[in-house]
């Protein structure tokens, strides 16, 4: 969302303020944090509103409640310890406190989307399916890496590989699947690369 200067300030004090008190400030604590009068406030937090980068319920001092994800704490997880699939281990816990950032890294630049599998060519590659992939728009795949191609308009998920000067092997991680070449005069089109996967039971 595109913010006016003071915009900026008044989203970041109600990020900061509801980290520290887990409530909303009121519109004369922003004032007063921000130097400027309650109307002034009223008004911005009003623009805001309109914006929808947050929502006020009337009448209530403090109601504000944040809707712009870039303003919202990031969900995280703790990672309590280390549970065995082989031999048993003792049972230890030891807390890791992990975002959802860090599990599913998405570096600067990066233009991500995510997409749910439907099927079953990438199961070798522990990728199943309803998992949920993570996809980095990236346009220049590396041999090897899993991707989001389109062939003559039919998306599938693949392994990548060069073939020659002017052929593309598409490999399942399915033993009993065969791979799909691709040769001109066929239309291919990479629309990403796998950077993550992320599975629910």
């Amino acid at each position: 969302m595109n913010y006016t200067p003071k915009q900026l300030q008044i989203m970041t004090f109600i990020r900061d303020y509801r980290a520290r008190h887990r409530t909303s400030p009121t519109l004369e604590e922003i004032g007063t944090s921000l130097g400027v009068h309650r109307v002034t406030v009223h008004q911005h937090v009003a623009a805001l509103v309109k914006k929808g980068a947050i929502r006020k319920l009337p009448q209530r001092s403090r109601s504000i409640e944040i809707l712009d994800r870039d303003y919202l704490p990031e969900a995280t997880l703790k990672v309590l310890g280390k549970i065995a699939a082989g031999r048993p281990i003792e049972a230890v816990e030891d807390p890791e406190p992990y975002t959802m950032q860090e599990l599913l890294p998405i570096e600067p630049g990066q233009e991500c989307y995510m997409l749910r599998v439907v099927g079953q060519s990438m199961i070798e590659d522990h990728i199943t399916d309803g998992d949920l992939v993570l996809v980095d728009r990236a346009q220049t795949p590396r041999d090897g890496e899993i991707v989001v191609a389109v062939v003559d308009g039919e998306a599938t998920l693949k392994r990548f590989y060069r073939e020659g000067h002017e052929s593309i092997r598409l490999q399942p991680a399915n033993s009993t699947m065969d791979p799909i070449y691709v040769r001109p005069p066929q239309q291919l089109d990479i629309r990403g690369v796998v950077r993550g996967v992320l599975r629910t039971y």
